[in-house]
């Protein structure tokens, strides 16, 4: 567990990732998610936002999806923008998946240790309170 956010497994990750789930996309421009969900699909990566409050509009050239069940693909990673309160519920969203999604990432601020024991118990990989945004450029992906 101690490794599971080096370097080198961050690197693994976000190479092997094609398919992102982002939970808690806005809108909105002014917000984190919006930036990251750009920043994300300008980097090839396939992302489908979820927002039930938004469901059926489109973002960037993809339409909003109420959750994560509604994803047509296998995920290969959901990323959260959502409070850690809600970090239970989602891991327990993504064990209902057939096939469950490789990686939960957790974006910065948002941490729930029991909810990522209980992932990392069913095979899914954790990565908390870190940006893809962030840790791309960082890692020269």
């Amino acid at each position: 567990m101690a490794n599971r956010e080096s370097d080198d497994s961050l690197r693994r990750i976000l190479r092997e990732t094609r398919i992102i789930a982002m939970v808690g996309a806005s809108p909105k421009p002014d917000r984190p998610s919006h930036g990251v969900l750009r920043y994300l699909l300008a980097r090839g990566y396939r992302v489908f936002p979820i927002n039930p409050g938004h469901a059926g509009e489109l973002i960037l050239g993809t339409v909003f999806l109420p959750d994560l069940a509604s994803v047509p693909e296998p995920i290969d990673m959901i990323d959260v923008f959502r409070a850690s309160s809600a970090l239970g519920g989602l891991v327990e969203e993504a064990l209902a998946l057939a096939p469950p999604p490789k990686v939960i990432w957790t974006q910065l601020g948002i941490r729930d240790d029991d909810a990522a024991a209980r992932a990392e118990a069913a095979g899914i990989e954790i990565v908390m309170d870190r940006c893809p945004k962030i840790e791309i450029p960082r890692l020269g992906l």
